[in-house]
């Protein structure tokens, strides 16, 4: 029988089975459920704006979209939105979807964190951004109803969530701090680390090796 959250259905197929374990294994308690949390708002979203999402793309998308901060998907050299961009376009292509399919989910996950562009894209790319902009940084709620949101957050809680989520994104990133240049992220690094030394992109501009 599908699960019903909120008024939305998580998409009952095997896919959607096998991306729960797969997080679920990979992920601590405040990732999974974030990261459930932002399917589910993302999909609340779309819905009140009218847009048509393949769930099950955006299961996958909400599902992955921190999954680059886990000890079994983080990489040393790249950046976090990326190990979980690749971990799921090649979960969808393993799972029978598209390269089309994978290429959107893709997409999503790697610009979760670059704002306003997602929400130009596909469906399937806006709605892990407005999932994400709903959880972390509580961005237009007042499209998400008392009674959604109560069920949401029952379903899965978020017991002292901003700083919990702020600590996971430290312990991704911290290893691989140059990742952070030009995203938010090194907000992040600056604010858990005083010797963190963010580069300055007028400063590489001026100093690179073009002569005058």
């Amino acid at each position: 029988m599908p699960e019903i959250i909120a008024g939305i259905t998580v998409p009952d197929t095997e896919l959607v089975r096998e991306a729960t374990a797969l997080v679920r294994n990979a992920a601590d308690d405040t990732l999974f459920d974030h990261s459930r949390r932002v399917f589910l708002w993302g999909a609340l979203k779309a819905a009140a704006r009218g847009l048509e999402v393949d769930l099950e793309l955006a299961y996958v998308g909400g599902l992955f979209h921190d999954l680059g901060l886990t000890p079994a998907y983080a990489t040393k050299n790249r950046r976090f939105e990326l190990d979980g961009a690749e971990a799921a376009r090649t979960f969808l292509l393993e799972h029978g979807r598209s390269e089309e399919d994978a290429r959107a989910v893709w997409l999503a996950i790697a610009l979760h964190t670059t704002p306003e562009v997602p929400l130009h894209l596909a469906p399937e790319v806006a709605v892990v951004t407005l999932g994400v902009e709903t959880d972390v940084l509580g961005l237009d709620l007042d499209e998400i109803t008392d009674q959604q949101r109560a069920e949401v957050v029952m379903t899965h809680p978020r017991p002292d969530f901003k700083n919990r989520i702020l600590h996971a994104f430290h312990q991704g990133m911290a290893n691989r701090p140059d990742t952070t240049f030009g995203t938010m992220n090194d907000d992040v690094l600056a604010h858990f680390d005083p010797t963190f030394v963010r580069k300055d992109f007028v400063e590489i501009i001026q100093n690179n090796p073009w002569p005058e």
